[in-house]
């Protein structure tokens, strides 16, 4: 420590006495001659919002080991934290200094009235600096903390976006280019929030906003004036479109022969938005999906190509619904161009491997790959044991561990790859295969290729989409906080027009900027579907109402009756009505909305309750868009425990109701559903057949004929209803 101070004792020459105070109408923040965050109080109350008892200081540096001769010989030789200790400012510039080692790092500040804005610009080394006589680019800073705030905790944390808030007011540490790694943890009692960059991705330009208000809507203002300053995503100005809470019909065969039939299909549901799988447009040349992104060729049905795909979304528009699209901007499929006969360099490789001995153009049914790196821990699961050398696909069937070390059991020139002499020495690896029926692979988020596939994209979407599902988003390498969003924003620059709101099956800090409708659930089957609905999108609609987003409680299947599910691998009683509502139900609570998935449409039209589920749909989606639902109604909804129904009375108007299911004849298998709800000092009883039609006789030899959904009225008390029902048997 001795050697350090003397080393550095120039720098701490020239340090400026007197704390740094950044402040703008909303919030006043002060940091420490010694880089520690002191205060940071809301002017509107007085409020003090830090809870520093650590002393963490606002910055510091990370290097993989010292580089300074004295403290690599004084101090281990592992990652190491280098703790800032000092700043001052030199107008719109914090000059930050470090403990131990000799340099200091300058901070660009931009504050205004909405927020205050800290971008790392860089580095410099004082004279007199250790760093001088080392032949290297000064310092060799692997990763740089932008930002640290330890807050007191308050009622919500929102994980996703960065935040901490109640009523009372909350503060926001944000990124601002999805470069920026952010995140949290909890410390003696007190939530700190940071802002890292690291040398990877992207140091200099990397920059993270503070934003401050005594209310959560207006944090969302100052957050507004944020994204328009720095022409980010409008993550604000989505989640205030009327348009967020609309349930999606979502559909992988619009084409223009049937896209009528769609639109009358959708309106019969209520639904405004239209999500059109990617291969409702794209020519899949007759292989499964995901085999041949992201070439993106139009499907023969548009031969004009984008003039085409315009006017069919043009009808849809027409009709009053708004059209998005739905893709995996990530995947590479393995029937793709960028991987037969040639594979592309850009391809992701999850770990590399040299050569030990050349490999020749000659195919062999088997064989051995031998490689200097020891191959411990390679996937073996099936149809990700795939090797990728030059442009060739090597598959192989195990490994040894014991030197001389290699891929046992190769098979050469793999999906379909051209066969490639491989000199000893090349440098290759094992292929980043997705997990998803290992159809595909992943793209290197470190090269250009997702830019590539974005302009192959664009086209598409030029065609007049207004929305997108970012599927697969996972589907990156790591740091994967970073690469989630960032694949999904390289994609978003290359439209003409900006989308409302984009989805994605995941997300990172800055894709809140995109991702007003977060992710949506997959499908469950009809014998799991209300528990898993409460399991999953009804346990995350408060956690993601934290992060001021809604979900999507989809997707959601139509089920034939009878038809084996893919989960529960038994023949289930098909979607009935009571399902949807239940889920439709729970998601209106939290003004969240649905996406419905139709795999064509004939065969979602033979389903019995079809005309029932729709009706369901749409009497919710006319709710949803007038409004229609009081804050007490909503929390009634919210209960796991209750059912409802919405009732269309004798005059046309909704009355929602409280139902139960009843046990008719005999028990739930059979084939006829019952709910009894109370209205007006009277029993009413929904009834339906959950496959076809038939007759119900009631104990009192009352018969009613089973089919889509209609309605009983009776005095009986509830329990004789219960009995009377549990009674009946089905006769033809």
């Amino acid at each position: 420590m001795i050697v350090a101070g003397i080393a550095c004792i120039a720098v701490v020459a020239e340090a400026v006495h007197g704390d740094v105070v950044v402040e703008n109408a909303k919030f006043r923040l002060v940091i420490g001659e010694d880089a520690v965050a002191q205060s940071l109080r809301i002017k509107a109350t007085g409020e003090e919002l830090l809870d520093n008892g650590e002393r963490l200081p606002f910055f510091s540096a990370t290097q993989d080991r010292p580089f300074d001769n004295e403290l690599k010989l004084a101090f281990p030789n592992k990652r190491t934290i280098y703790q800032a200790n000092r700043v001052r400012r030199l107008g719109d510039t914090l000059v930050v200094g470090f403990e131990q080692e000799c340099y200091e790092a300058k901070i660009r500040l931009k504050v205004t009235d909405d927020y205050a804005a800290f971008i790392l610009e860089g580095f410099s080394v004082p004279e007199g600096s250790p760093y001088r006589w080392l032949k290297m680019d000064s310092p060799s800073v692997s990763e740089f903390r932008i930002a640290r705030l330890p807050l007191k905790p308050r009622v919500h944390f929102g994980e996703w976006l960065n935040t901490v808030w109640d009523g009372n007011g909350g503060v926001a540490l944000l990124g601002l280019t999805p470069e920026a790694s952010v995140d949290s943890e909890m410390r003696a009692g007190a939530r700190v929030l940071c802002v890292d960059a690291f040398r990877d991705v992207k140091l200099a330009g990397t920059g993270a906003a503070l934003v401050v208000d005594s209310s959560p809507e207006r944090l969302l203002d100052r957050i507004d004036a944020l994204e328009r300053d720095f022409n980010l995503p409008r993550g604000v100005m989505s989640r205030r479109s009327d348009k967020l809470n609309a349930s999606i019909y979502w559909a992988n065969d619009v084409v223009p022969t049937n896209v009528e039939e769609h639109i009358a299909f959708a309106k019969k549901g209520g639904f405004r938005m239209m999500l059109l799988y990617y291969l409702s447009v794209t020519d899949s040349r007759g292989y499964l999906p995901y085999s041949t992104l992201p070439d993106y060729d139009w499907r023969p049905e548009f031969p004009r190509g984008e003039r085409d795909v315009a006017d069919m979304l043009a009808k849809i528009k027409a009709a009053g619904i708004t059209p998005g699209i739905h893709t995996l901007q990530t995947h590479v499929g393995f029937k793709s161009r960028y991987v037969t006969p040639v594979a592309d360099p850009r391809l992701n490789l999850k770990r590399r491997f040299t050569l030990a001995k050349p490999l020749s153009r000659e195919r062999g049914a088997s064989g051995d790959l031998f490689v200097f790196e020891n191959p411990a821990g390679a996937p073996m699961f099936e149809g990700c044991r795939v090797l990728q050398f030059g442009g060739e696909l090597i598959s192989y069937q195990g490994f040894s561990t014991e030197r001389p070390w290699r891929f046992t059991g190769i098979g050469r020139g793999h999906l379909d790859t051209s066969l490639q002499e491989h000199p000893a020495g090349q440098i290759g690896g094992i292929l980043d295969v997705s997990e998803f029926g290992a159809r595909s692979c992943y793209i290197d988020q470190r090269t250009d290729l997702q830019d590539e596939v974005a302009d192959r994209f664009a086209k598409i979407w030029n065609c007049g989409f207004e929305f997108a599902y970012f599927d697969g988003s996972e589907g990156v390498n790591a740091p994967c906080g970073i690469y989630v969003s960032l694949a999904q924003d390289r994609m978003v620059k290359k439209f003409a027009k900006p989308p409302l709101f984009t989805e994605g099956a995941a997300k990172s800090h800055f894709g809140w900027h995109l991702q007003a409708g977060a992710n949506a659930f997959d499908m469950f089957g009809p014998g799991e579907f209300k528990a898993r609905i409460v399991q999953h999108p009804l346990a995350e609609a408060p956690l993601m109402r934290k992060d001021f987003t809604r979900i999507d409680f989809g997707w959601w299947g139509v089920f034939m009756p009878g038809e084996v599910d893919g989960r529960t691998r038994r023949a289930e009683i098909g979607t009935q009505p009571d399902m949807w509502e239940y889920g439709t139900s729970k998601a209106a609570a939290w003004d969240c909305p649905a996406t419905i998935k139709i795999y064509g449409i004939g065969r979602t039209r033979k389903h019995p309750r079809c005309d029932d589920l729709f009706e369901t749909i749409r009497r919710w989606e006319d709710v949803r868009a007038r409004h229609w639902l009081t804050q007490e109604q909503k929390e009634m909804l919210k209960d796991p425990d209750r059912e409802f129904h919405l009732f269309v009375n004798e005059a046309g108007e909704y009355e929602l109701v409280e139902w139960r299911q009843l046990s008719v004849a005999g028990g739930k298998s059979t084939p006829a559903r019952a709910f009894v709800f109370e209205r007006y000092g009277k029993r009413m009883v929904a009834y339906w057949h959950t496959s076809g039609t038939g007759v119900l006789e009631l104990g009192d030899g009352t018969r009613l004929a089973l089919g889509p959904m209609r309605y009983w009225r009776t005095p009986l008390p509830v329990a004789e209803v219960e009995r009377t029902f549990a009674d009946a048997r089905i006769v033809d």
